[in-house]
């Protein structure tokens, strides 16, 4: 970044929030072989179907080739479409017959899967992108940011929020003190749309021949396949695949797994709590319980510390909600999700608002207007709220449309000048840095810290009571129930080493 006066006058306030290589993880990738910006990597992917399916089409430029996924189904579209790349069931056999060819891997398979993935992609020299939330659990996490250190390797999470002007903004509209000091924040998702909080599982049924159960399961305990009793399949598939085991303890993180590195990506950046882990986490309320299975709606507190000149905060995660939040002194119907945003209909004569160029939808009056004006369905309620001392500041999922509450408040509002270095979009962010340029936004060293605090709100849904947590010594000082959950049990075959 250009040093200038900004940068000397918020030089205290800064100190820590970005690294000192800037939004990156490694130092010099030559060692590993640089590549020049106008080279193609060499690109294998683990997960083929679903979400894989997207990432793999935003590297597309690059060249894919080799595929894992263990069910030929889900991956029959991108299989077919990468005909002449090698297909696999089982990871493990695809890095030891391709490596030689691989300079990056993508890893889009459940949660409970990635740390065991992407140590073994790193432990061969591979640049890695691994889907959020990175991984299950914080020994894992810990884990995958030493493998990227050891190996010098470029990495990145799946969180786009990270790389998108909005959470930028957000965290130049903290900085600059325009909402004062924050000493609360809000952050809630109408996650999980799958099924928690089940409380039987259903009798075994035959395996699909499309899918290699045992190559799915990888390091989780053994179990029967099952499709599901009544109401299996759903729109997410049998009872544990492909989707639902996100609901799962032994396979995902809920619904803080799957929404809280989006939503909670402006918060961790603006208020700098990969810094300072939380002192304590507690699951506040929770609804449908379940010994196997996260429950169907909850609210977890974290408390954290002071941050050099920032003062204690308390995250308050929501889920499970049909609707934003109700919160004390915020204005009605201007929570993000309380207003349409979506396109409108293509009969609307109405001008399309112009693009801002900007990577992620800004606030703009006339967007703001046009949404409330407009006949569209409502949004979701994923968002978050930031109570300062001198105001508040509201953001979506991915950092988009942030903005101050009342929204009256932006219309004469000047956004601060950028500190920030811009991405120039999310997968080119990793792309760009495997080949030796600047390293990615939510890099390793920026989304462990981050992942780390969050998987103790995983932990807190299990464990009843306040949390207190010791991040030096890696452990919960007053559960030792809590503390078995720090770590996951591997099958032999797929112990990380």
């Amino acid at each position: 970044m250009e040093l200038n006066r900004r940068h000397f006058f918020f030089g205290s306030l800064l100190a820590g929030a970005i690294p000192t290589a800037g939004f990156g993880s490694t130092p010099s990738l030559k060692a590993l072989g640089y590549k020049s910006p106008n080279e193609k990597l060499n690109i294998a992917s683990i997960g083929a179907g679903g979400k894989a399916d997207s990432d793999i089409t935003g590297c597309a430029k690059e060249n894919i080739v080799a595929l894992c996924d263990v069910d030929q189904a889900r991956a029959a579209k991108k299989f077919k479409e990468y005909e002449k790349a090698p297909k696999y069931s089982d990871f493990r056999k695809m890095l030891d017959a391709e490596h030689a060819n691989i300079d990056a891997v993508i890893v889009t398979i459940p949660d409970f899967m990635h740390a065991t993935a992407a140590i073994s992609a790193m432990q061969l020299g591979k640049h890695v992108y691994v889907q959020k939330p990175l991984v299950r659990t914080v020994f894992e996490a810990r884990a995958m940011l030493d493998a990227s250190r050891k190996y010098g390797v470029a990495t990145q999470m799946g969180n786009q929020g990270y790389s998108n002007e909005g959470t930028r903004q957000a965290a130049e509209i903290v900085w600059s003190g325009a909402i004062g000091d924050v000493k609360e924040v809000h952050a809630w998702t109408d996650r999980p749309w799958w099924p928690q909080g089940v409380t039987e599982i259903p009798a075994p049924t035959p395996t699909p021949a499309t899918l290699d159960w045992q190559s799915w399961l990888g390091s989780a305990a053994d179990r029967p396949f099952t499709a599901g009793g009544e109401g299996y399949p759903n729109q997410y598939g049998n009872f544990y695949q492909p989707f639902n085991w996100r609901g799962f303890y032994d396979f995902g993180c809920g619904a803080l797994g799957d929404m809280a590195c989006h939503i909670l990506g402006a918060p961790n950046l603006a208020l700098r709590l990969g810094m300072s882990a939380p002192t304590s986490v507690e699951c506040i309320s929770k609804e449908g319980t379940s010994n196997f299975m996260f429950p169907k709606k909850s609210v977890i507190k974290y408390s954290f510390p002071a941050r050099g000149s920032m003062p204690a905060v308390d995250i308050f995660w929501h889920d499970g909600l049909k609707e934003s939040p109700k919160i004390d002194g915020v204005p009605a119907g201007e929570l993000l999700g309380d207003l349409p945003s979506r396109p409108r209909r293509a009969s609307d004569p109405r001008p399309a608002v112009t693009p801002t160029g900007y990577v992620g939808r800004v606030f703009n009056w006339a967007s703001y207007e046009d949404a409330k004006a407009a006949d569209a369905r409502q949004t979701q309620p994923n968002g978050s709220l930031f109570i300062g001392s001198k105001g508040m500041m509201t953001t979506g999922t991915y950092g988009e449309q942030t903005r101050l509450l009342p929204v009256e408040d932006m219309r004469d509002y000047k956004m601060p000048e950028p500190l920030l270095t811009r991405s120039p979009g999310h997968y080119q962010d990793w792309i760009r840095s495997c080949k030796g340029g600047d390293p990615a936004c939510s890099n390793f060293n920026n989304a462990v810290p981050f992942v780390e605090w969050m998987l103790l709100g995983v932990i807190a849904l299990r464990v009843e009571g306040k949390l207190e947590w010791d991040a030096v010594k890696g452990r919960f000082t007053n559960s030792p129930e809590a503390n078995k959950y720090l770590k996951p049990t591997f099958r032999k075959g797929y112990v990380l080493s």
